[in-house]
C-alpha cells in the first residue's frame, strides 16, 4: 500500500455500498487531501475514481477496570476516505487478505 492509503474499512456497511453504489472506504493518512487520496486509489487499484469525501473520526473513550485501580484511555483518531467508482468498476478488496 502507498503513504496515503493506511488499510481499506471492510464491514458490512462498506461491503453493502461497494455493491450497490460503487462507494468504497479507506482508512487513510491524516495529512492526505482529496487529490492524493483519488490518484493513490486509481495508482493501487486500477479504476476510475468520481467522487472523494472525507471525515476525521474521533478516538472513543474507553475505561478499564483492573483489580487495583480503573485505567481510562482513548482510542487513536483517524481519518476516513469514502471513494466513489465509476460505474461498472469495482475495486477486490479480497485479494489482498
Amino acid at each position: 500500500m502507498s503513504q496515503i492509503i493506511i488499510r481499506p474499512i471492510v464491514t458490512e456497511k462498506m461491503t453493502g455500498q461497494g455493491e450497490k453504489e460503487g462507494r468504497y472506504g479507506f482508512m487513510v493518512a491524516k495529512s492526505s487531501n482529496k487529490v492524493q487520496i483519488k490518484t493513490a486509489v486509481e495508482k493501487e487499484y486500477n479504476v476510475t475514481v468520481t467522487g472523494v469525501r472525507t471525515m476525521i473520526c474521533r478516538g472513543k473513550d474507553r475505561t478499564r477496570y483492573t483489580k487495583s485501580l480503573i485505567l481510562s484511555g482513548r482510542t487513536p483518531s483517524y481519518k476516513k476516505a469514502i471513494v466513489t467508482v465509476k460505474k461498472g468498476e469495482a475495486i477486490d478488496l479480497y485479494t489482498s487478505i
